[in-house]
């Protein structure tokens, strides 16, 4: 397939081209206006909801969180957010703790851009490493995604440190950007993509999983390492812009999710060395109505597990394999922030498959909400935790209703 006929003439696309190597890519495709639904103001709930299962309640845990997007949680307990304006906060027995972690290093926000994702090291009950991926400001008002590391001690983060950089450098106010540690103890990465068709370029972090050492250099056993061309840190590319990234917890696989533009949500296991095709096949459309691709799939790139037309703007995820919910056991739960490019429609979906992970079907919960909902976590005591993606965001806790 000729990569010039997909949205890009043959000039323009040069020129892109031209622009990434110069880390200067121009703007994107022009957006339409987003038309919407109202939000209404989150109740103190609880809420009850019939689903496919039988019912649920969604408690409000706690509100005065501000474009939450991550969630850990502490070995006592303690529930860790990170905020995209740049900060940390605890939440302890349903409780914010008013007063943020001290010690986060300086952010850039604006758009998707800011503190992203939080991990705990693999040994934190020992070394008290917390990890996380944040939106860095460049020369020229440009910006970047990396990578940091610092030690948790009480309510402070110290000895701070920077442990990777990627070269993907933009001006459109930041992408999105995931972190887990996998079995093997290396940390997986996503990097996002820009409109610019960097994603194929081997050279280039844009649009790839990158698979690091807990120091943040390139993880020994990498597909590409010491392939020249190709960066040594890439685990896998043909990636968008990739909002959740998980550890299967049955079978150990990475799991990643990327949004599509309008339409081509997807859920991919990630294989080393493998493609994902973006941009050069995809089930969704350009923002303007075009289709970015002709076919959806080629030989030499992997096909999605899962994938939504319209989008829901997918974004965090999990696996249930709790005991609260024997019916929605090794079900995948993804957070969806609209339906079909239409504001005010935020919601979850869940997914069931059967032994040989083939989808058999799938539910739409808390629609009525019209929530945004960013971050998905299996909490310890089985129940299912939701972040709100709002000015006035929240945590939710999904429970069996008696």
């Amino acid at each position: 397939m000729n990569m010039n006929r997909l949205l890009y003439p043959t000039a323009a696309l040069a020129l892109a081209l031209t622009a990434a190597a110069q880390q200067q890519p121009p703007a994107g495709p022009v957006k339409p206006a987003r038309t919407g639904l109202p939000v209404p103001p989150l109740g103190d709930g609880p809420y009850i909801f019939e689903t496919a299962e039988g019912k649920i309640r969604v408690s409000v845990v706690t509100k005065g969180l501000s474009h939450p997007w991550s969630l850990v949680f502490l070995p006592d307990g303690t529930m860790m957010v990170s905020e995209r304006p740049g900060r940390i906060r605890f939440i302890r027995n349903g409780k914010l703790d008013p007063t943020p972690i001290s010690g986060v290093p300086k952010v850039r926000t604006g758009g998707l851009a800011g503190l992203l994702d939080i991990a705990l090291h693999p040994e934190f009950t020992k070394n008290k490493l917390v990890y996380f991926s944040y939106t860095k400001e460049m020369a020229n008002n440009m910006v970047s995604t990396a990578l940091g590391c610092a030690k948790l001690e009480g309510s402070a983060l110290t000895d701070v440190k920077e442990l990777f950089v990627s070269d993907t450098w933009n001006a459109s106010g930041g992408l999105g950007s995931r972190i887990v540690f996998g079995r093997d103890g290396m940390i997986y990465m996503t990097i996002g993509a820009d409109h610019v068709p960097r994603a194929q370029n081997p050279a280039s972090n844009a649009g790839k999983v990158v698979r690091l050492k807990d120091d943040g250099t390139p993880a020994p056993g990498n597909p590409y390492l010491g392939k020249p061309g190709y960066k040594p840190e890439i685990y896998t590319m043909g990636h968008r812009n990739s909002l959740g990234l998980i550890v299967h917890p049955v079978t150990g696989e990475i799991w990643e999710n990327e949004n599509g533009p309008d339409g081509g949500d997807e859920i991919n296991v990630l294989k080393p060395g493998k493609n994902y095709g973006w941009p050069v096949v995809s089930y969704g459309r350009d923002y303007a109505g075009p289709r970015i691709s002709e076919i959806p799939g080629k030989e030499g790139m992997e096909m999605p597990l899962v994938f939504w037309v319209p989008s829901i703007a997918i974004s965090g995820m999990a696996v249930y394999t709790g005991d609260r919910f024997p019916a929605w056991k090794n079900n995948v739960f993804v957070g969806g922030m609209r339906f079909g490019e239409i504001a005010g429609t935020g919601r979850l979906d869940r997914v069931v498959f059967n032994d040989k992970m083939e989808e058999l079907r799938r539910e739409s919960l808390l629609s009525d909400l019209r929530q945004r909902i960013r971050e998905v976590r299996q909490g310890p005591d089985g129940y299912l935790y939701l972040l709100t993606d709002e000015d006035e965001g929240a945590m939710l806790r999904i429970e069996p209703a008696q």
